[in-house]
Order: structure tokens, then sequence, then C-alpha cells
């Protein structure tokens, strides 16, 4: 074969190959010849041509196919900013599952079916939903079970709202609700100045109690002590008077021998010292019992 067969044949192949389409499973294409999209009649209605999954032909270099994804999609976007009925701001994360339902509609509203151009008109329109949603409703409203009732709502807005797009909204979602930074920060702090009350108020009550135990306290141990004291003062005075009455009874029946064991206590507490030396006249009656046995 020379090189002219041989250009011939890759020229062939390439035109061969050039007029093949394949669309993968989960996908859809439309065709556009001559900036025009390819368009079949039906009962004298021009309809625009979807490939569904499988190989197609098509004119080789004139035709420019545009393949999109007929599985469901996930537009998870930013948080934003959103005002209650109270007119308080809020920041909501939210995300909203949807798929093609006019391939139609859909290529000629997104620029020829670009996915980025239909995702900024869906968030679009999916926030100025819940935009309206959320200024219907309350704080308290939003937060508690009738968040359910909010997405319910918004989801058929939603579906509404897309319908011109060619998209079906299939769920939308609120995944989480939070105030503004400012707005939080301040609340942190007041909520925090206000803790701060209550403990130290819990702390002044504490120490009042704390008082009132330690003042009920001590007054208890005070009259105990003092009732103890009375009564050792009381058990003494009885043993005194106890003590006094047996030396006085002691005295009456021998003078001369309580005298002499009173003398000998005496040198035994005198003598029990350190100290031999004691100053006394030689004729004091404390010798009394050392000079004689008879004490003369």
């Amino acid at each position: 074969m020379g090189r002219i067969g041989l250009i011939i044949l890759v020229v062939i192949l390439g035109i061969g190959f050039s007029s093949v389409m394949v669309v993968n499973e989960g996908e859809r294409a439309i065709v556009s010849r001559f900036g025009k999209v390819v368009k079949d009649n039906i009962d004298g209605e021009e309809v625009t041509r979807v490939f569904a999954p499988g190989l197609h032909f098509k004119w080789p270099v004139v035709d420019k196919p545009r393949y999109m994804d007929a599985r469901i999609q996930t537009l998870d976007g930013a948080a934003d900013r959103f005002v209650t009925s109270e007119k308080k701001d809020l920041m909501v994360d939210s995300y909203v599952k949807w798929r093609i339902s006019d391939f139609e509609k859909y290529y000629l509203s997104t620029n020829a079916g670009i996915k980025a151009n239909a995702e900024r008109l869906l968030q679009a329109k999916i926030s100025n939903d819940l935009r309206t949603e959320f200024g219907r409703r309350t704080i308290k409203e939003i937060v508690s079970g009738k968040r359910d009732e909010l997405q319910i709502d918004a989801l058929t807005n939603a579906s509404e709202s897309a319908e011109n797009l060619g998209i079906e909204v299939v769920d939308v979602r609120v995944k989480q609700i939070n105030l503004p930074a400012n707005v939080s920060n301040s609340i942190y702090q007041r909520m925090r100045a206000e803790r701060q009350a209550v403990a130290k108020e819990h702390r002044a009550q504490g120490k009042e109690q704390a008082e009132i135990i330690r003042a009920t306290t001590d007054a208890n141990v005070t009259v105990k002590v003092a009732g103890a004291e009375r009564n050792a003062l009381t058990i003494r005075g009885e043993g005194d008077a106890l003590a006094a009455k047996i030396y006085a009874d002691a005295f009456s029946q021998d003078p001369e021998f309580y005298g002499f064991i009173r003398s000998l206590e005496a040198y035994k507490e005198s003598f029990a010292g350190n100290s031999d030396i004691m100053v006394l006249e030689p004729d004091s009656d404390f010798f009394k019992y050392m000079k004689s046995i008879d004490g003369k």
C-alpha cells in the first residue's frame, strides 16, 4: 500500500471514530450542529434530541456532543446569613440534592449544560427560598421541632423555582444553624458574666453559712467549756470540803497525832529539793518533832 492509500485509510478511520458517540451509563447527551441544537420533529413539533446511554452516530466534525450527568447531585455551598422574623441574624449551613429532569431546558438555561452555571443559579434560588422561610419564623421555631416543616416548605418552593432550569430538587436540608461570630462572642461574654455573678453569689452564701456554723460551733464550745469548768469547780469545792471535814474529824480525834503527820509532810516537802539550807530559828516549832520523841 502506497503512502496515498495509507493517508486515505487514516482519514477514513478518523472520520469513522469521530462519527461515533458513546454515552456512558448515568449520562445523557445533546448534540449541537453549527451552533444549533439538533432536534427531532415529533407530531409536528421540534423537540431537542437527547441521547440515552449507549453507542450513537453523529456527523463527524460538525456535530459537537455535550455530556450531562443524569445522576443525583449534591450542592453543598458555604454557610449564608439569614434574618428571622425577630430581625435576628443566623448563619445557616445547608445542602441540596438535585438532578436534571428536563435536559433541553437544562441545556438552554445553563449555557450548554455547564454544571457550574447550574449550581450557581440553583444556589441563588435555594438561598432566596430559605431566606423567605427563615423570615417567617422565630429563632425558637427554627431550632425546635418545626425545622422539618421549614425544610419541607423550602423543598416545595425550591422545586417550583428550579423547574424552569430543568432541575428537580430532590431534598433540601439544613445542616447547622449558628449565630454570627460577633453575636456569639457577645452572648458568650454575657453568659460568662451571668455565671460568674451566680458563682459569686453562691460563694457569698457559702461564706455566710460558714460564718454562721463557725459562730454556732464556737458558742457551743464556749458553753460546754464553761459548763465543764463549773462542774469541775463544783466537784473540786466538794472535794476540798470533804477533805477539810476529814482533816477536821482527824484533828478532833487526836490533835497531837494530826500535828505529827502534818509536820512529817512538811519535812518531806521541805527536803525534797536540791537545797539543804534552811534559815530558821533553832527553837522554831518547825523542828518540834525532831528535837525529842515526845515533842519537848
